[in-house]
């Protein structure tokens, strides 16, 4: 998954943490979301604004960040 065209960081927005789409709900809302239990389409319903693809969207990201972490420390 591309995410580079789904997630934005902008300076202003959110103290600067990765959103969707240059909205105001961030990667991490939507990750705490998921590990609270909530199901893709229970989000989806609570964010009709949201696609599928942003969410497969932010665990792309965060992966991607997870392994660079990951490479970084060695």
């Amino acid at each position: 998954m591309d995410y580079k065209n789904i997630i934005t960081i902008e300076p202003g927005k959110r103290g600067g943490k990765p959103c969707i789409r240059g909205m105001r709900i961030t990667v991490q809302d939507v990750l705490s979301y998921l590990a609270a239990g909530m199901s893709q389409d229970e989000i989806l319903d609570d964010f009709p604004y949201l696609t599928k693809e942003d969410i497969l969207a932010c665990l792309a990201y965060a992966a991607d960040r997870e392994k660079f972490t990951l490479t970084v420390q060695r």
